[in-house]
């Protein structure tokens, strides 16, 4: 591991001294080129390479990487789901908010058994799935700010459901009125 560390800053520290030249119009090796200190490679490194690297990574690196139980794909434009997230059985929080998603969530969201938090915000869904009752330590489901009018009756199965959100929506209340009554009395509905 430390290896892999080191050379990663190896790696990253000659693309941050290479873009430093760069920026200052030497190469490195021209003669009379300026002295680069280390402290400054690292600045400069930091600098190229400063926020979130998991932001500026496409989705397929993200989930390469992403092996713990929080999964949080949110604002990666995208318009489905990746498969592979079904595959991560240990996670516990998935966030799929700010994309672009339509349709309904995958059935498959059934494997993640071990899901507390689901974020589906802020897209353009128009269903979701039945499976979604099936998660049974579910403890927050955010659907606001999507193109729902209807919520599937298996919610009501949601028996550590402590939070759902469906605000932003054009819910039925017909549906809403017969999930809430299989719910936990203390859960708090923002509609």
């Amino acid at each position: 591991m430390k290896f892999f560390l080191v050379l990663l800053l190896c790696i990253f520290g000659g693309i941050g001294l290479w873009q430093y030249t760069q920026q200052e119009g030497t190469s490195g090796t021209e003669e009379g080129s300026k002295e680069v200190s280390p402290q400054t490679v690292a600045t400069k490194t930091q600098d190229v390479f400063s926020g979130s690297i998991e932001k500026a990574a496409d989705v397929k690196n993200i989930l390469e990487k992403k092996t713990g139980a929080v999964l949080d794909l949110s604002g990666q434009g995208l318009t489905k789901a990746p498969a592979s997230i079904f595959e991560k059985t240990v996670t516990t929080e998935l966030n799929l908010s700010n994309n672009k998603i339509g349709g309904a969530l995958q059935a498959e969201v059934r494997l993640l058994s071990g899901l507390r938090v689901l974020n589906l915000s802020n897209n353009v869904f128009t269903g979701v799935p039945a499976e979604v009752g099936q998660l049974k330590n579910l403890e927050v489901l955010n659907l606001s700010n999507n193109k729902l009018t209807g919520l599937p009756q298996e919610l009501g199965n949601l028996s550590k459901l402590k939070v759902l959100n469906v605000s932003g929506n054009a819910i039925s209340q017909f549906d809403l009125d017969v999930i809430k009554k299989g719910l936990p009395k203390d859960v708090s509905v923002i509609e």
